[in-house]
């Protein structure tokens, strides 16, 4: 799995989530019930992770949606 975003925004979460689901795109969202552990305040960001032959793909699609700002690097 390669990581394509980090971060804590549930909304662009959701938003990837979507576009990687539209693309047909294998991904994970990882660390997503870390909140059981911080307790419901949001500062551990949440990852999602591509399979790592739709990487190249993922990445392009993020960035043609205007969020290659929000990209790993890798």
């Amino acid at each position: 799995m390669h990581e394509l975003v980090r971060t804590n925004d549930v909304v662009l979460i959701t938003f990837i989530e979507s576009l990687l689901d539209e693309a047909g795109l294998g991904y994970f969202v990882a660390d997503r019930h870390m909140s059981a552990v911080e307790g419901s305040l949001g500062f551990l960001p949440r990852r999602i992770m591509v399979v790592e032959e739709d990487a190249p793909a993922a990445r392009q699609l993020l960035s043609d949606a205007g969020l290659a700002a929000e990209l790993r690097d890798g």
